[in-house]
């Protein structure tokens, strides 16, 4: 029966063999190498590993021309050097040439910050020195780059207020193993993110302990289940538009894309974002920021121009209790909407509920007939504070003793009042406690 099997296989054109070969992964054509020499010989077929090169190591043409080897010579080089991170490169490789590509773009500095990759055995000594092992993932994107210099702004997203400013740098290896935390309430957790400006990290939870499940990342509240998910949909957002970029900054506001009102030749949206470092829980007390965008249709007639006089806000709590805020221009400011024309501006809230929601009108007259007002709709949009888990104490004491060497070579100056519209005054004039 064998024989009888070798035989069909070797009577049989190549083109099919070569077709079925060309659905299997590289394990399965290994193996079918060994089965018989005439497999052998079409497993080893160039184009087989073309094909696995471009899907786990994300290779093309120029690469294989630069190393002057054989497709399959390719794959086994790599797999030698990152074959335990096979699961995973494709992925975050991926994902940093997107971030990479689209930030040398939008603001090329934040490129020029980032490390070149660290490499397995200095991995492996981070891990022998926290006593803990690192997810293969984490590790792969490391191995990819050895996260960025400490600067300003950094690469991980900014907030900027009239007198609050976040940027969190993504940490290398190496200071985020001097932040690791054995203390009670974060055990086993190391930081990814740092912000000079705050103190305020996230972090990841390298074993499931005290409430938390493994490869976990979070503030003082969870954010992502892994690594990978943190990081693929962080770029996601960046390189969509998701998150804005602002005179070089990425801002981490969340678009919900049914957040859009059109009144007449006018588009309201509206983007928020949760600060957790300005927030407490004991007492209840929820910072929200808040960036609105309203534009005027490029086709819109001349004499539609506008310009805006007040604004109007109902606010809903948790509770079901209402607030209704009236008061002129949006912070400060009294805009003139012609056609074509963008104004953005960004302001902020507190809430003593986990959950609220506001939505209201603008009022406007026309430019050419300061008798013609008219309203136009915002759009309802909810800021929810993330499911928070609270922790005993709070210290950066670590992180900051290895900040305190001298980098100002790699930092920029920064104007946290630069960003013309930002106000800390909350809708109507209230002014928010700061925690």
């Amino acid at each position: 029966m064998a024989a009888s099997m070798e035989l069909s296989l070797n009577n049989l054109p190549s083109d099919p063999l070569l077709l079925m070969l060309s659905f299997l992964d590289f394990r399965d054509l290994i193996s079918c190498s060994f089965v018989s020499r005439r497999l052998n010989e079409l497993s080893g077929h160039n184009p087989l590993w073309k094909g696995l090169c471009l899907k786990h190591w994300l290779l093309t043409e120029s690469d294989k021309i630069q190393k002057f080897q054989t497709w399959k010579e390719l794959f086994r080089e790599f797999y030698t050097d990152l074959g335990r991170y096979i699961d995973h490169y494709g992925t975050l490789k991926k994902a940093w040439d997107d971030l990479k590509r689209y930030l040398d773009q939008q603001c090329p500095r934040m490129i020029a910050s980032l490390k070149e990759g660290a490499k397995e055995e200095e991995l492996d000594g981070i891990e022998a020195q926290i006593g803990c092992k690192l997810s293969n993932d984490y590790r792969c994107s490391y191995r990819i780059h050895n996260g960025q210099k400490l600067v300003v702004p950094g690469l991980m997203g900014s907030m900027a207020l009239s007198n609050h400013y976040r940027s969190e740098d993504l940490l290398d290896i190496e200071t985020a193993a001097g932040g690791f935390q054995q203390r009670k309430g974060m055990r086993q957790c190391l930081p990814l993110t740092f912000c000079f400006h705050t103190g305020l990290s996230q972090y990841m939870a390298l074993e499931g302990t005290e409430g938390r499940s493994r490869s976990e990342i979070f503030y003082h509240c969870p954010v992502r289940s892994s690594f990978t998910e943190w990081f693929t949909s962080y770029v996601h957002n960046v390189v969509t538009g998701e998150y804005p970029i602002i005179r070089d900054q990425i801002f981490r506001y969340v678009h919900d894309k049914q957040c859009v009102a059109t009144t007449g030749d006018i588009t309201v949206s509206v983007s928020t974002s949760f600060l957790p470092e300005l927030s407490s829980v004991h007492p209840p007390h929820f910072f929200f920021t808040y960036r609105i965008r309203i534009e005027m249709a490029k086709d819109a007639l001349p004499e539609n121009a506008c310009q805006l006089d007040s604004r109007y806000w109902k606010i809903t709590n948790a509770n079901g209790n209402v607030e209704e805020v009236r008061g002129p221009g949006v912070v400060g400011e009294f805009p003139v909407m012609t056609p074509g024309k963008v104004h953005e501006y960004a302001s902020c809230t507190t809430f003593s509920t986990t959950s609220e929601y506001m939505e209201g009108h603008y009022t406007f007259h026309r430019l050419k007939n300061k008798e013609e007002i008219f309203d136009v709709c915002i759009p309802r949009f909810h800021m929810v504070c993330p499911p928070f888990r609270e922790s005993i104490v709070r210290s950066v004491s670590v992180l900051c003793a290895s900040f305190n060497e001298d980098n100002s070579s790699d930092t920029d100056d920064h104007n946290e009042g630069e960003l013309r519209g930002i106000n800390m005054a909350a809708p109507g004039g209230r002014c928010p406690r700061h925690i």
